[in-house]
């Protein structure tokens, strides 16, 4: 029972805290072409580390 709490509690400030992000995303002026690149060197990085299986 106490487990089954502290996870609801977990998931309680998860979403507080994911629909805060997503008000402060939409309030900011957000270089979208900068966040894109960092996320596709990412995506890049993790598919050569599957492919290669080096890093």
């Amino acid at each position: 029972m106490i487990r089954l709490v502290i996870i609801l509690l977990l998931v309680i400030i998860a979403w507080m805290l994911l629909v805060k992000l997503i008000s402060d995303i939409k309030k900011a002026n957000v270089d979208w072409t900068g966040v894109t690149t960092i996320v596709g060197f990412i995506a890049l990085a993790f598919w050569l580390r599957h492919v290669t299986g080096m890093g």
